[in-house]
């Protein structure tokens, strides 16, 4: 089992960037693939990216790719989304997700772990 905090997120005008961080407990965080999900008011959960166990493949959303960075630290139990030019549209509670390895990260569902979420606002 893992637990998830994220942090990082906060109010950034059009543009600019944020980094987002979601901790994991346990030692068994390199079995994990890592997601980054993001939900909007009144809007379905969208994925935002993944990265696999080690590192060396990440996959991204359609509408952040370019722009956002996906990346992981195992030995600091962490996992990483950089957030470049953002845009008013990217505001939403950004969450992070754990799912044992194995499945390719283009199937986005399911994932069992999930952290509470940290609020990303975007002002135009």
């Amino acid at each position: 089992q893992v637990q998830l905090v994220e942090s990082g997120g906060g109010l950034v005008q059009a543009g600019g960037s944020l980094r987002l961080s979601c901790a994991a407990s346990g030692r068994t965080f390199s079995r994990y693939d890592m997601g980054w999900f993001r939900q909007a008011p009144g809007k379905e959960r969208e994925f935002v990216a993944a990265v696999n166990w080690s590192g060396g493949s990440t996959y991204y959303g359609d509408s952040v790719k370019g722009r956002f960075t996906i990346s992981r630290d195992n030995a600091k139990n962490t996992v990483y989304l950089q957030m470049n030019s953002l845009k008013p549209e990217d505001t939403a509670v950004y969450y992070c997700a754990a799912r044992s390895t194995g499945l390719s990260l283009s199937y986005t569902a399911p994932y069992g772990y999930w952290g509470r979420g940290t609020q990303v606002t975007v002002s135009s």
